[in-house]
């Protein structure tokens, strides 16, 4: 392990693996280490066994949940959007071809007690049971504007400086209520919270477009994919991407103290004895806790079920968002649920997740209105875990630090971070104009 490398990185979690392949990829010389025995860190993937183990100390589980084996519970799940920023990296890097996606089944979204499916053209407004008759028209309007808006066409703006006019203006001048800004903000364009109202629309016209053109990407139900066998799959997927470059990985290496010389810059990790020496270190924030302050704190509760969530067509895979404005919050609910279609549980078995960003010390009673959306469950797990981010300045230490995941059941904000670290790392913009079609959705 004496040697020197560009860059060691820390963790096997998904934003580490990603850097550690891009780094790779760019050439430099990386060595990829974590103190578990096992890929993923905080986003790990576990079978039925070990998600016992976690959360129930020594019972077993019972025998009708079927094989351990069979199951694939990720810890942090997330579904891609399927013309997103993360299929871009992964197409990027060429890691694809160690992964096959299938399209996720539905987008929902909670109002007024409900849930909806999510209209994503101008066409479903129109059917849609979210909206009054007179308020389709509305809001038909405005998708139209935002389906044919073009940044580099001033002809599609309307008169209108989308980087000045705020979300809010723009939305008053197609006169649509405050019904329809809560699902096309939080379930469209995707925003955790109501902050976007009064930033530059520019923002939210874009994530808009991208849901709607990875909608139209695979015609299915959603604009989501997700990899077969789950997110685990990822960081293995990364693994194998490093050390085609000449990446080295090391799991289960015990402590990975980071070394700083007098003035305060890494230079190297020890583990068992050995000092690998750096130029930076890359790592999630459990491997340099003072060099982060906690930020929040996320609820969830897992659950194992026999049957799709009720209300959502009997999707095999689906997003229900729930936003704050609806359950009287200061931040969106989600609800993830994957099954056997996805290979991550048994023939009949289905994975829900209820997460939110926690504002109080009760999961069980916090998290009730996404639980109660999900019908006769067969057992569940509630977990609270903190939120941190680096308060360090990676230009004196040379040590880039991710921010731990958010309630998010969808990939944009944490591949932004990733894409963040990159520049500092490298001092480059990653380009990401890729040819989308080589990232395929697996066949039935």
């Amino acid at each position: 392990m004496d040697e020197e490398y560009d860059v060691i990185v820390l963790g096997t979690g998904l934003k580490e693996c990603i850097l550690s392949g891009l780094l790779s990829v760019d050439g430099l010389k990386v060595l990829h280490m974590d103190r578990n025995d096992y890929y993923g860190g905080e986003s790990t993937s576990l079978n039925l066994i070990q998600l016992w183990k976690r959360f129930r100390g020594n019972d077993k589980p019972p025998a009708h949940l079927g094989s351990s084996r069979d199951y694939n519970v990720d810890m942090i799940p997330k579904f891609m959007m399927a013309n997103g920023t993360l299929v871009r990296v992964l197409i990027h890097t060429d890691v694809t071809k160690y992964l096959y996606f299938k399209a996720v089944d539905g987008s929902y979204v909670f109002n007024k007690g409900k849930i909806h499916k999510v209209p994503a053209t101008d066409m479903e407004a129109l059917k849609s049971p979210l909206m009054g008759i007179f308020e389709k028209r509305r809001a038909r309007k405005f998708l139209l504007y935002v389906q044919d808006y073009n940044e580099n066409d001033p002809k599609t703006h309307e008169g209108m400086d989308l980087t000045r006019v705020t979300t809010r203006e723009l939305i008053a001048k197609y006169g649509l209520d405050g019904n329809t800004v809560d699902f096309i903000g939080h379930a469209l364009a995707l925003h955790r919270d109501d902050r976007y109202l009064d930033e530059p629309a520019l923002d939210t016209v874009k994530r808009m477009k991208l849901y709607a053109e990875s909608f139209a990407r695979f015609q299915g139900g959603s604009p989501y994919i997700y990899p077969l066998y789950g997110l685990g799959e990822l960081p293995q997927a990364f693994a194998r991407l490093s050390a085609v470059y000449g990446g080295t990985y090391m799991l289960n290496k015990p402590e990975c103290k980071v070394e700083f010389d007098e003035e305060g810059k890494v230079y190297g990790v020890t583990s068992e004895g050995e000092t690998a020496r750096c130029k930076k270190v890359v790592c999630d924030p459990s491997y340099l806790p003072n060099k982060v302050r906690k930020v929040g704190k996320v609820a969830r509760a897992i659950c194992i079920m026999s049957h799709p969530i009720p209300n959502t067509s009997d999707s095999h895979s689906a997003q229900v968002i729930l936003p704050q404005e609806q359950l009287g919050r200061r931040s969106d609910m989600y609800l993830f649920c994957s099954s056997y279609a996805h290979n991550v549980a048994p023939k009949g078995k289905f994975i829900a997740f209820v997460t939110t960003e926690a504002e109080t010390n009760q999961p069980e009673v916090e998290l009730k209105p996404g639980i109660d959306l999900l019908g006769p469950i067969d057992e569940i797990f509630f977990d609270v875990y903190d939120r941190y981010e680096p308060v360090n300045e990676p230009s004196l230490d040379n040590c880039f630090i991710s921010t731990s995941y958010d309630a998010t059941t969808h990939f944009e904000s944490t591949v932004m971070d990733v894409l963040n670290m990159y520049t500092m790392i490298t001092g480059k913009v990653l380009d990401l104009s890729v040819d989308l079609s080589s990232a395929s959705a697996a066949e039935e």
